[in-house]
């Protein structure tokens, strides 16, 4: 169903993709003149105008982050901040670490002693792309461990590891250097990495995340964060659509 007369309210519909990241304004009307763009929805014509704080558009079925409210930010947590809004101990917080305005959330969390990368956002949708385990989105660590696994170590780790509350999803591993492992999974089960080392016989001294989906970020020292590009929300919208894609029944 097409949107036959353009909104007489709002912003060009070009313009507000342009400001998202999706291309230039150029780029957008082709893209909205090939049909591959809709408004909650309906697929959109050239001259359509939109709400960006209520309407929901999508390029190619991928959604596409045009409300001006939402925020994302990307942190590198230290060792010792706890992933949650408040601490009744009194530690410091992801939360306190980002702009208290607007209130954002953490996506997933790490344990206290865990450092690495981690999104925060007040953008529900893209919680709920990166969390659920339908989604599926890669998340690699570096591993500091205990001793050196060997090749049966790693095929456990790579093939599965039977946990108490059931055997891990195959992950991506490799032997970096003596001692120091990369591990790449998809599921977000409670310290995860953590219990899978110690299940092969390679308990973990140190951890930190290295990257979440396409979001790899070298140049945060710990404790700092920055905004994520529209581009790189745009990246994390496609990778879950895709994913999302390959896992359903054909």
């Amino acid at each position: 169903m097409t949107n036959p007369e353009p909104e007489s309210g709002g912003e060009r519909l070009q313009k507000v993709l342009a400001r998202a990241g999706v291309g230039s304004r150029r780029v957008c009307e082709e893209l909205i003149g090939d049909g591959r763009v809709t408004v909650n929805g309906d697929v959109a014509v050239l001259g359509r105008r939109i709400d960006p704080g209520a309407d929901a558009v999508a390029v190619d079925g991928v959604p596409v982050v045009v409300d001006p409210t939402r925020v994302h930010y990307l942190f590198n947590k230290p060792a010792g901040v706890v992933t949650t809004a408040g601490d009744p101990q009194g530690r410091p917080t992801v939360v306190q670490s980002v702009p208290p305005e607007p209130r954002v959330f953490p996506v997933g969390r790490l344990d206290a002693e865990t450092e690495g990368l981690l999104i925060l956002t007040n953008d529900g949708e893209l919680t709920h792309r990166l969390t659920h385990p339908s989604f599926g989105v890669d998340k690699e660590y570096l591993a500091e461990v205990e001793g050196s696994p060997g090749r049966l170590a790693l095929r456990r780790l790579r093939g599965g590891v039977e946990l108490d509350d059931g055997p891990t999803a195959p992950a991506a591993v490799a032997l970096v250097a003596p001692g120091l492992v990369r591990i790449t999974i998809h599921e977000g089960r409670n310290r995860q990495v953590r219990r899978m080392c110690e299940a092969v016989g390679h308990p973990v001294r140190r951890l930190v995340r290295t990257r979440i989906g396409p979001i790899a970020e070298r140049r945060l020292a710990p404790g700092e964060w920055r905004a994520l590009t529209a581009e790189e929300v745009r990246s994390l919208y496609q990778t879950t659509a895709s994913t999302d894609a390959a896992r359903r029944p054909r």
